[in-house]
């Protein structure tokens, strides 16, 4: 396949940036999308030309870091997996595809396709941990869980704080992200010690962070690699108002 890509290249935070085309040739369906880039880059270096930053680690859908806008779309057309993850067989011969980066006043954009996704980091070291010594390994496995709660923690912990939300909700809205992070640790009795003061702190880093608000437009469900259900955010927000003094609430 011959493709045409139109390319979001930002030298720094300070820059203006913009939109720059690049062909790529000879691409292989089974190619992956970074293989695809990773050959572009090649190919600018070949001609002295400084090859186009981006963010990637695993290359396994596991690590979150290959967080690309494809087409106006996180991660590209297809449901439920990362920019890694995305094949080249997902396009046509001929076909322009646009790629920027997230876009969210909380991710600014460090380089081309690269953004600092911090953010994400100190919401979690606001009280995504737990801090009561559970005991060890054995000792940990004799509290009893029970499997609804086991199998909605499973869920939510399958979250790999990616930024697709984010990057997808009008609202750049890291609801999502927060309830995910919030309802794995608050679903376990391990967890539920801490669980009012765990969602206070968490919700008011997110808030510091100038994330926006959710107004329910379930884009972030939608573009979520891990397919993780708005549910849990309501579940965040009743939690929420139950640890609020009720001047508060």
């Amino acid at each position: 396949m011959n493709l045409t890509l139109h390319v979001w290249r930002q030298k720094n935070r300070e820059d203006k940036g913009g939109l720059e085309q690049y062909e790529a040739k000879d691409v292989s369906p089974d190619m992956s999308f970074l293989e695809m880039l990773d050959i572009v880059n090649e190919d600018l270096i070949k001609q002295g030309r400084e090859p186009i930053v981006f963010d990637h680690d695993c290359r396994e859908g596991i690590c979150g870091t290959c967080s690309q806008m494809i087409n106006g779309i996180a991660h590209g057309p297809d449901a439920e997996i990362t920019a890694c993850q995305l094949h080249m067989r997902s396009f046509k011969d001929g076909d322009h595809i646009y790629i920027e980066p997230w876009r969210a006043r909380a991710f600014p954009v460090l380089k081309d396709l690269m953004v600092d996704r911090g953010a994400l980091e100190r919401i979690i070291q606001a009280y995504g941990y737990i801090s009561p010594h559970t005991g060890g390994v054995p000792d940990g496995n004799a509290i009893l869980v029970p499997k609804p709660k086991a199998d909605k923690s499973m869920d939510a912990a399958a979250c790999i704080g990616c930024g697709a939300c984010i990057a997808a909700c009008p609202n750049a809205s890291a609801m999502l992200f927060t309830a995910a992070k919030v309802s794995h640790l608050g679903l376990l009795p391990q967890g539920e010690i801490e669980a009012a003061r765990r969602v206070k702190a968490m919700v008011k880093a997110m808030d510091a962070e100038g994330f926006g608000n959710c107004t329910n437009h379930y884009e972030c469900e939608k573009a979520c690699p891990k397919g993780i259900k708005v549910t849990f955010i309501s579940r965040m927000n009743r939690e929420l108002m139950k640890a609020l003094p009720q001047g508060e609430r």
